[in-house]
């Protein structure tokens, strides 16, 4: 699925949603416990396929490689992936020393 700026994605497994916050101009396929998240909510939730750390509410997450970062609007319990690689939690930028 092509990605937008805005654009919120969610879970078919579990209450995982993301707001796409930076994003390539590229087709990427974003998963939640191995199924495809989509656009609209789900009408019920699916077996997931794999599990692992769930994301967590108000943190970024980024794919560096790709240029994506999207950010936790609704907490889940599984991992979430961009074309197969799972996402990193977007660390915090140092503050400067203050002498």
């Amino acid at each position: 699925m092509k990605l937008r700026v805005g654009q919120t994605l969610r879970s078919a497994v579990d209450a995982t949603a993301l707001l796409v916050v930076r994003c390539p101009d590229q087709e990427l396929t974003v998963t939640c416990g191995g199924l495809a998240m989509l656009e609209e909510q789900p009408s019920g939730r699916l077996p997931a396929g794999q599990d692992g750390p769930g994301v967590q509410l108000g943190k970024r997450y980024t794919a560096d490689a790709i240029g994506l970062e999207l950010l936790c609007v609704k907490a889940g319990e599984y991992r979430v992936a961009v074309d197969g690689a799972p996402v990193a939690p977007k660390s915090a930028k140092p503050l400067p020393a203050s002498d």
